[in-house]
């Protein structure tokens, strides 16, 4: 979710056009990220919409209000984020940055066609964009469409021949058909290939905890926890289940709980929760 380097360069190109007119303006902006910056969000947040309530017709007003609905989508303002980045496309309605933006929030808010829509977009304009082909086909891997998926990821493998997101995908797509053989040897691969990606272990964990593989489940869950900062909601999902699957119950309960507080489904953490004690 960076996206300031897009507001960064525009401002700075009107810094050196002399098009900032008000002081006031820059100071709030360049006080934005300060406070980003020192995860003072609420603060962040103020200081944008101060800044286009000084100059609503700034022309800079699409970049402030995608970097506003980056720093509302931190915060679980998730509503409102769609309403900042939403009014930014109003103002450049074929923006690659915040249609990726958008269409990721679409995705943590469960609404995937929207989400597939916007991606659509990006991928209408710029027909080989690599990270929009691969979410989409994850997105289509998730609604059982399957074919549409393998599109996508063939066309990236196609397109980019050493690509990382097009094989990942690809072996995803393999694990959700149920050819577990075939999932494995591509996630190994990748795994050796890129031994520091996260993404790859956890995928390849949720294979071996599928195929009943538990202690190697662990052992790639160990070192995404190790390696990742803020574990997220569906992380804690896993390890919780992996965990069940081993009797570690009271452990696989606190898991549970952690996955809930970060927004897991709350009737499926709670039943887990329950098969825990």
């Amino acid at each position: 979710m960076k996206i300031y380097n897009l507001l960064i360069t525009c401002f700075l190109l009107l810094l050196t056009s002399g098009a900032l007119s008000a002081q006031t303006f820059e100071e709030l902006v360049m006080k934005s990220y300060e406070y980003s910056d020192a995860n003072e969000l609420p603060a962040a947040e103020e200081c944008l919409k101060n800044a286009m309530r000084l100059e609503p017709g700034n022309k800079l007003n699409y970049a402030l209000l995608t970097n506003l609905g980056t720093i509302q989508r931190r915060q679980g303002k998730l509503e409102e984020a769609l309403l900042s980045y939403t009014a930014a496309l109003g103002q450049r309605p074929s923006d690659e940055v915040i249609l990726l933006n958008r269409a990721e929030l679409y995705t943590e808010m469960n609404e995937t066609d929207k989400a597939i829509i916007d991606y659509n977009t990006v991928i209408a304009h710029f027909p080989t964009h690599e990270k929009a082909l691969y979410h989409r086909g994850l997105l289509y891997t998730g609604k059982g469409e399957f074919l549409l998926a393998q599109t996508d990821f063939e066309f990236i493998i196609d397109t980019y021949k050493d690509t990382l997101l097009g094989r990942l995908g690809y072996a995803i797509l393999e694990k959700a058909r149920g050819n577990y053989d075939d999932s494995e040897v591509i996630f190994n691969y990748l795994a050796d290939k890129y031994k520091n990606n996260m993404r790859v272990l956890e995928e390849r964990a949720e294979l071996y905890f599928l195929t009943k593989r538990n202690s190697r489940a662990m052992s790639d869950l160990n070192k995404v926890f190790a390696a990742t900062g803020e574990p997220s909601a569906e992380l804690y999902m896993l390890r919780g289940r992996v965990k069940l699957a081993q009797y570690e119950k009271a452990s696989a309960a606190v898991d549970f709980k952690k996955a809930g507080e970060l927004g897991y489904d709350r009737e499926t953490v709670d039943r887990l929760i329950k098969e825990s004690f």
